[in-house]
């Protein structure tokens, strides 16, 4: 068995038509980690989930899944990793319990092994065990999702946008309970469009651009990457304009206030506050802000 809870080479998705999802993906998601998979739509990261879920069948590479290859050992490939979907997949006329055991005798589960009861009081539906699907908000309908993906204790758990539509509230139940689920060993995959989720949650992040890897590493290091660094500076007078010298990344927010965007790697923050002082202006208070992930993003998926 790999080290990896999944290992991708070469993988390839071409559909009818002529349209090249995946252009040859290698990547490795190393076991117990919390791993982002980002990209914009229509990048791959979709088609890559379905491949390894079974429900899109790959036109070239391989993949395994805790160490089991996706075609020579499919049954334990599945048995290996939860997904829950972007859609709202389940039958409206099932009850939450209802639809947790069916999906268990899907996995061939054993009765006293299953723990229906259990997923649903860490997904809060304890009390919606015994009504229609159908009547459960999205939010709810969308842990019961989670709770779906677990009802065979994968070691895996894909989650596709988890998210999308859940409020505040209940997105920061969600992430407690993935958090949990990671502390006690399960290797978490997300793909979120909320970047701040990403840079808070994933110890290391790939991102997915026309079918292709662009970035894979840890966010720490992503994130030194951004060449682009803030300074807010607050200046001793009100002035009309920006002043001549400092540059065409030069701001005025308001009247005293101006941010001076530098990339760090030619710059230092002493060289931007010296070119303020010769533009004869007196530095009352000083700021930085550093590059977060949406800026590490729009940089390597631009165009």
């Amino acid at each position: 068995m790999t080290q990896s809870a999944i290992s991708i080479r070469g993988l390839e998705k071409t559909y009818a038509g002529g349209k090249q999802a995946l252009k040859g993906i290698d990547l490795e998601i190393p076991r117990g980690s919390m791993f982002g998979l980002l990209g914009p739509n229509g990048a791959g990261k979709s088609t890559m989930i379905n491949i390894l879920a079974g429900l899109v069948n790959k036109t070239g590479g391989k993949a395994d899944i805790w160490g089991f290859d996706i075609d020579d050992h499919p049954r334990n490939a599945k048995r290996s990793i939860g997904i829950v979907p972007q859609e709202l997949v389940f039958d409206a006329f099932f009850t939450p319990f209802e639809t947790l055991e069916l999906q268990a005798g899907l996995f061939g589960v054993p009765k006293p092994e299953r723990r229906t009861m259990e997923l649903l009081e860490a997904v809060h539906l304890a009390d919606k065990a015994h009504v229609y699907s159908r009547t459960l908000s999205g939010g709810m309908k969308r842990r019961l999702l989670v709770a779906k993906a677990l009802v065979h204790n994968p070691p895996v758990l894909v989650l596709d946008e988890p998210t999308a539509g859940v409020d505040i509230e209940l997105r920061q139940q969600l992430w407690d309970y993935v958090r949990t689920l990671h502390a006690m060993g399960t290797t978490v995959v997300l793909t979120t469009h909320y970047l701040e989720e990403a840079e808070a949650l994933c110890d290391r992040i790939a991102i997915v651009n026309n079918g292709a890897i662009v970035a894979n590493d840890l966010t720490s290091v992503l994130l030194s990457t951004a060449g682009d660094k803030k300074l807010i500076v607050t200046v001793d007078r009100d002035l009309a304009g920006v002043p001549p010298g400092l540059g065409d990344r030069t701001e005025l927010k308001s009247g005293r206030i101006l941010t001076l965007t530098y990339d760090k790697r030619t710059r230092n923050a002493g060289q931007v506050l010296a070119a303020v002082a010769a533009a004869g202006l007196g530095v009352v208070d000083v700021s930085t802000q550093e590059a977060d992930l949406e800026d590490v993003f729009l940089e390597l998926t631009r165009g």
